[in-house]
């Protein structure tokens, strides 16, 4: 049986943290904080919608790579962190499989995103469905053009890269690669993001 998702969710969503003077959250074996989503959302269009059509690509390419960094680092400290231990670690039962799914409830928690794991071949591949997520925001910014989850495209190779990484942590950095394959911000029902092993080609 699978990890208990819900109750992950409900007692991470209640953890309650506080910022320093320097408007910075020591928390989870890491420094986090708090801004609204529309400041990334908003730096993200801008940047991908002003830069010359042959530069766009580069331009969501660093975005993702932005995430998947961020993702590694916080990522590690999430799962070593104290409140993981008390929460997910009496119910991680599969390891490293659990890891993963523990890691995509703490995202939901979270508000990163209402995402679970929907197939899983260890060391190769993962796929991810994400509802309401904060870069399907259409209201704000319109329809996208394309797919624009840049942050979960990141975040999900790098929790990869944590669990299945060709070296253990710090090293396995950029073992996997994500491709959204759908997406709210573009219409679909739901985003799709697809984690795959890169090759030397890549």
């Amino acid at each position: 049986m699978a990890i208990d998702r819900q109750q992950i969710i409900a007692q991470m969503s209640q953890i309650h943290v506080k910022g320093n003077t320097d408007g910075i959250i020591p928390a989870f074996n890491v420094f986090i904080q708090q801004l609204p989503t529309d400041f990334w959302n908003g730096f993200a269009r801008r940047l991908v919608n002003n830069v010359a059509e042959d530069l766009r690509e580069a331009a969501e390419a660093l975005l993702v790579n932005a995430a998947h960094e961020c993702g590694y680092h916080t990522g590690y400290g999430i799962i070593h962190c104290p409140e993981w231990e008390t929460i997910v670690g009496p119910i991680n039962e599969k390891e490293p499989e659990d890891i993963l799914h523990g890691a995509f409830a703490v995202v939901t928690a979270w508000g990163w995103a209402k995402s679970e794991i929907v197939e899983l071949i260890p060391k190769e591949k993962m796929v991810i469905r994400a509802y309401d997520y904060y870069e399907s925001d259409v209201i704000h910014y319109g329809k996208a053009e394309q797919p624009c989850a840049y942050m979960i495209r990141g975040v999900s190779a790098a929790f990869m890269d944590l669990v299945y990484g060709d070296q253990p942590y710090p090293d396995g950095l950029k073992t996997f690669q994500c491709q959204q394959t759908k997406g709210i911000e573009i219409g679909d029902e739901y985003g799709e993001f697809v984690v795959t092993r890169r090759s030397e080609m890549d």
